[in-house]
């Protein structure tokens, strides 16, 4: 079986957890840096990785890298790199993304340009022939530059993977399915204990969070790109790696995961999207304003993504509802709180300081996780 260097980009701010999932299926990690990490894997891991990561953006194998500071040394370092292992003569490539930190080769459209021309040239040699009908599978391409050095990695993934396949509705400020499991991830909360997602919208950090109770795998019911890479992964790899997914599921365990929201309407997508994902047996969502946030067991979490104030109008709002936000907590004296917010005055209003706050990017926006940690319950007897 092929041996691969498996690039999986992620939120920054959630490498930690990325590594985690990744030391958890059992991969070496090679390299952890800003929003990436680094694995060796071969084809099963590669399949694995796509259908078992959470935090994952998405799964590349690494063709090559190395140093260019002109773009003479990209092309001739791209034309270096073994493409013919990866691509068919009638392959459908090209280069989806280039990004670059830090070095002299900065703009994406000439790099994506170059680094095309160059795999061009190595496939015209290898396959020899001038002419491709690029009529098959798709290969897309990823080129990541920093201080100079060049990455190129080849997109097994395609649509992203927080793309579970289940949130057809969302809310006007969703936040994506794979931050929002990783911020439950860095959490103590595991399926036997109680969460609540105040600010609910479409529902993701509830339906997240059911899904782990239920050990229901993101990727379980979607499609992947390198499923079309016959020559490059092994017959029957990805059904091996579904199946596998399959056999973990648990619908039966039982759950205390509520979602609130103050608009019926959001309610209702939440529930539909909770449907679609298989998990509507797990989740109690109603209609509540944060106002009326309670609950009657302890030692709970909340966990959720309220409004930072973003447009224009909402920001007078913005410091009575973290006032709201702080007071009702307070009466849930024994229970954890972890919030996601660009809201800057998020600690103030709230009323304390948090305990914890990592910076992290939503989409292009800073924000920071704060996590305000309640007492840890007794441990029982037995």
């Amino acid at each position: 079986m092929r041996k691969f260097e498996l690039i999986v980009p992620c939120h920054f701010g959630m490498e930690a957890v990325l590594k985690r999932e990744i030391n958890d299926l059992g991969y070496e990690i090679t390299e952890v840096v800003d929003g990436r990490v680094t694995f060796a894997g071969d084809e099963a891991a590669l399949c694995r990785a796509n259908i078992f990561l959470r935090s994952a953006e998405r799964v590349l194998i690494k063709v090559g890298s190395f140093p260019a500071e002109t773009f003479e040394e990209l092309f001739e370092g791209t034309k270096h790199l073994p493409w013919e292992e990866y691509i068919p003569a009638d392959g459908r490539f090209w280069v989806t993304k280039a990004a670059s930190v830090k070095s002299k080769l900065f703009s994406p459209s000439d790099i994506q340009s170059i680094v095309k021309k160059a795999m061009v040239e190595r496939l015209k040699e290898s396959c020899h022939t001038d002419w491709f009908p690029e009529d098959g599978a798709d290969y897309p391409v990823r080129v990541f530059l920093m201080k100079d050095q060049v990455t190129v990695g080849l997109d097994s993934t395609g649509v992203s993977l927080h793309k579970r396949g289940y949130r057809k509705l969302v809310a006007q400020a969703p936040i994506a399915e794979n931050l929002a499991a990783a911020m439950i991830m860095l959490t103590p909360w595991n399926g036997e204990r109680i969460l609540v997602d105040p600010f609910c919208g479409s529902g993701t950090i509830p339906i997240e969070a059911a899904m782990m109770a239920a050990h229901m795998a993101p990727g379980i019911d979607r499609d992947f790109t390198a499923e079309d890479w016959k020559h490059v992964i092994g017959k029957g790899l990805w059904q091996a790696a579904q199946e596998e997914a399959e056999d973990m599921v648990d619908l039966h365990v039982e759950t205390d995961i509520q979602g609130y929201d103050i608009d019926d309407h959001m309610v209702e997508i939440a529930r539909d999207n909770a449907r679609r994902a298989g998990v509507e047996k797990l989740i109690h969502f109603q209609r509540r304003d944060v106002k009326e946030l309670s609950h009657p067991k302890k030692y709970g979490f909340l966990i959720t993504n309220p409004p930072y104030g973003e447009r224009l109008h909402d920001k007078e709002e913005m410091p009575a509802l973290y006032r709201t936000i702080g007071e009702r907590f307070r009466l849930l004296d024994t229970w954890s709180m972890y919030l996601i917010s660009a809201y800057e005055n998020a600690e103030k209003d709230i009323g304390r300081k948090a305990d914890k706050n990592r910076k992290i990017y939503n989409g292009m926006m800073k924000a920071y996780y704060y996590q305000f940690l309640g007492p840890k319950p007794p441990k029982s007897r037995g």
